[in-house]
């Protein structure tokens, strides 16, 4: 399996990496997991030129994925998609591996 990016998600990545006037060439998307929030762990998404030797790394929708092996044990098989609703705009994770999640979608408890 592998951690997977929707064509919006994919899409808004590659508009932000523009905004910011990033090298496409050279940056990847780090996402990972760090204890907290309200359901015991949080997303983090990041622009990165760093990649370290031990990432899982995917290519997805022309962006270059990585992720470390700790929160790859509780990525693995997640779909990130990219929600522009009325209600909310942002990333929405959907985690196979997650028991629960939050109101807000922004964290989990696996």
């Amino acid at each position: 399996m592998a951690i997977k990016l929707t064509e919006s998600a994919a899409r808004e990545i590659k508009t932000i990496i523009e905004q910011q006037e990033l090298d496409a060439e050279t940056i990847c998307l780090r996402v990972g997991v760090k204890g907290g929030g309200c359901s015991g762990f949080s997303y983090l998404l990041d622009l990165t030129e760093q990649s370290r030797e031990n990432d899982e790394q995917f290519k997805e929708g022309g962006i270059t994925v990585v992720c470390d092996p700790k929160s790859y044990l509780y990525l693995n098989g997640t779909t990130i998609d990219f929600k522009d609703e009325v209600m909310g705009r942002g990333f929405v994770f959907n985690n196979p591996n997650a028991t629960s999640s939050c109101g807000c979608g922004s964290s989990f408890s696996a």
